[in-house]
């Protein structure tokens, strides 16, 4: 019995012992919770309220693809919103009209809290984005349709598409002396495409020796490959001498026509380009390319920037209803100078500015960069 008791007593005094040091445990565990919950106040202050209560929810969406363009765009978007806590989701629809309303439309339905539309053209799209406004959801939009002024609170953005063509014509012209044939690869329906469409016909009311022999154009999943295609019939309908120069607004058309050119031997032909990626310049840091310049904005700085845009609509602060991004002129020559291959990350070596900008950036939004490192 005196055994049996013993042994009780011990195990009540365990179970005591236990009780207490679990509990002690507890109080430390939440004064741990308080002083680091005071911590990470501190550490978000000067942070606006409605970026700290909840992870917030972005979805990137944007109708073309299939280029190195759009990839850039996209890390962009989605790097920058990482970088501040939010959780991003980004789709393109390579080229599909419907893909892309369909995920405009799943994201609306999932009530989102911001989205960042690029490329919508129609009026489908000008619908899609009065839904997601009057259900609360913040809207940015880049190289979009156009027709927004009556949608209160959001913001069209884009390259500045006449700087951009107005940069790669006037060298074009330059080059020329004001004079040459010329093969246009263009496609109609895209804000950004109508709009350097509209300098190119200025150009040729301008200088009445530059003179347009063939022209292309389509945005598709494969719109490369087809160029090249078209082009290379081009080529064939004109022997050397009927072309001196191609005119491309958009970058896959001008892989298209550089290949197209090499393939047919005719490095007589000079190609002026719109938009840059890694493979743009792989492409005109090649021996005998005909890619000899190209205007762009740097793709990934403008999903960044759109980014930003929205992020300081989440926080409720003020934003424009348009902001166009600067364009730079990239050349052939300074890209075989440099004496080892450029990508885009060591571009901005040779292109001051290149891949940087403070715009939209505020000091809150490096708080949340630096506490969530």
């Amino acid at each position: 019995m005196k055994k049996g008791l013993f042994r009780s007593i011990l195990l009540l005094m365990f179970v005591l012992m236990f009780a207490f040091v679990a509990g002690c445990g507890n109080d430390e565990a939440d004064e741990g919770s308080e002083d680091g919950g005071n911590a990470n106040a501190a550490d978000l202050e000067g942070v606006p309220e409605g970026l700290t209560d909840e992870t917030k929810k972005i979805r990137v969406i944007r109708k073309i693809g299939g280029d190195d363009h759009t990839a850039q765009f996209l890390a962009g978007a989605s790097g920058e919103g990482q970088s501040l806590g939010f959780d991003v989701d980004v789709f393109t629809a390579n080229g599909d009209s419907a893909r892309f309303l369909d995920a405009i439309a799943q994201a609306i339905d999932e009530n989102v809290d911001g989205l960042i539309i690029s490329h919508g053209d129609d009026a489908a799209t000008l619908d899609a984005i009065k839904e997601a406004r009057e259900k609360g959801i913040e809207v940015v939009t880049f190289d979009s349709i156009a027709d927004l002024e009556d949608v209160d609170g959001v913001t069209m953005t884009s390259q500045d598409d006449e700087a951009l063509a107005t940069l790669a014509l006037d060298q074009l012209v330059e080059d020329f002396n004001e004079e040459a044939n010329i093969v246009y690869l263009w496609v109609d329906g895209f804000p950004p495409m109508v709009r350097r469409n509209n300098i190119y016909t200025e150009y040729l009311d301008q200088y009445t020796g530059l003179n347009e022999v063939d022209r292309f154009g389509v945005a598709a999943e494969d719109t490369t490959v087809q160029t090249q295609n078209a082009v290379s019939a081009m080529l064939n309908a004109h022997p050397e001498g009927e072309i001196d120069a191609i005119f491309a607004t958009w970058d896959a058309f001008a892989i298209g026509a550089a290949r197209a050119v090499k393939e047919a031997g005719r490095d007589e032909i000079k190609i002026y380009g719109i938009d840059v990626s890694n493979a743009d310049l792989q492409i005109m840091q090649e021996e005998n390319s005909s890619w000899a310049y190209t205007a762009a904005v740097d793709p990934k700085l403008i999903g960044a920037v759109n980014m930003r845009i929205l992020a300081k609509k989440l926080a409720g602060e003020e934003t424009p209803d348009t902001y166009d991004l600067e364009a730079s002129l990239i050349s052939q020559e300074e890209l075989q100078a440099s004496g080892e291959p450029v990508n885009m990350e060591s571009l901005q070596d040779l292109v001051p500015g290149w891949g940087e900008t403070d715009a939209f950036m505020e000091d809150w939004m490096q708080t949340l960069k630096d506490h969530n490192e």
